[in-house]
């Protein structure tokens, strides 16, 4: 039995969806298409991963799941937090859905590199079972993207940037997004944070995953959420830490599935809100977040949309 699941309002429609590929099981599509390749265990042993140290004194540790949601994460051998340490990051994944529950990487803006993308190829990790990943086969010939949470550029900095480039196109870091969502708003969204390490005193701790919902609507035998959120923990200008929370709905544009760039609607939320929808507690970044200090003052729940990133709040 899986377990928990935050509630949301709204019920996406996949039907348009359906009619793009002949239906058929998981297991017939990747007999169709070919097993994908899978990374050894022995291969990722030396990853260091995500750093709660990152930012120096503004420690921000590895987030915890509230007792309800905690059965629903998934053993990894060897690791005390249950997590798959990468390059620079590091991933929760859920038992119950295949996918992250959340990713966590370490930015630093003054070391990054550009690495050159080649032809995408996607991995199982072998450190777990392969049946605990979702993989090729529902993406294949539909408009769903494999979306990073988190971003190819974002850990490609210093010596080991080629690896942590490659660590990213693993299927335990890839969601199910809509082409528009994953092309537009989630990217511009990335873009204005990658952007902002260097002003952030060129180092930024991130958080993303999806908010699952028991009201999402299934395809190919899996639920697709309908929104996907972001937690930046950074030092601002004045040397204080600071912390900032988006969510961002993909709703739209699974409701109208032959619009590529529809019309998102995204929001920056408090950390306390995002905690609420997703059961992953933060710590005490929510003290450092002038959306969750507001809405402990008044009481009231506090959201801005995001129409252009000048609209964002720091």
């Amino acid at each position: 039995m899986s377990a928990p699941t935050a509630q949301l309002q709204y019920r996406p429609r996949l039907a348009d969806l359906r009619r793009l590929a002949q239906p058929g099981s998981l297991e017939n599509h990747a007999l169709e298409r070919g097993l994908p390749r899978t990374t050894p265990a022995e291969a990722l042993t030396d990853r260091e991963g995500y750093r709660d140290d990152f930012l120096g004194d503004f420690r921000v540790p590895w987030p915890q799941l509230d007792e309800l949601f905690r059965a629903d994460l998934l053993p990894v051998p060897g690791s005390a937090l249950n997590r798959l340490d990468y390059t620079h990051f590091s991933i929760a994944m859920s038992k119950s859905r295949r996918l992250a529950l959340f990713v966590g990487v370490n930015i630093m803006g003054e070391s990054l590199v550009e690495v050159a993308r080649g032809r995408d190829r996607w991995s199982y990790d072998g450190r777990i079972p392969a049946e605990a990943q979702i993989g090729e086969s529902l993406y294949a010939d539909n408009l769903l993207d494999r979306g990073h949470l988190v971003r190819r550029q974002d850990p490609n900095w210093g010596p080991n940037a080629e690896q942590a480039n490659a660590d990213t196109f693993h299927f335990t870091n890839c969601s199910p997004q809509m082409a528009g969502f994953n092309q537009k708003n989630w990217l511009d969204l990335e873009n204005y944070l990658l952007d902002n390490t260097r002003r952030w005193q060129a180092r930024a701790t991130v958080f993303s995953g999806p908010v699952f919902s028991d009201a999402d609507r299934h395809y190919r035998g899996v639920p697709i959420p309908s929104a996907f959120w972001k937690v930046v923990a950074f030092v601002g200008d004045d040397g204080k830490p600071s912390a900032t929370a988006y969510v961002i709905s993909q709703e739209g544009e699974l409701d109208r599935l032959s619009v590529l760039f529809g019309r998102f609607r995204t929001y920056q939320r408090s950390v306390l809100e995002v905690e609420r929808l997703t059961g992953i507690n933060f710590g005490g970044l929510a003290d450092y977040d002038g959306f969750s200090n507001e809405e402990r003052a008044t009481g009231t729940r506090i959201q801005a949309e995001i129409r252009e990133m000048g609209d964002i709040r720091v």
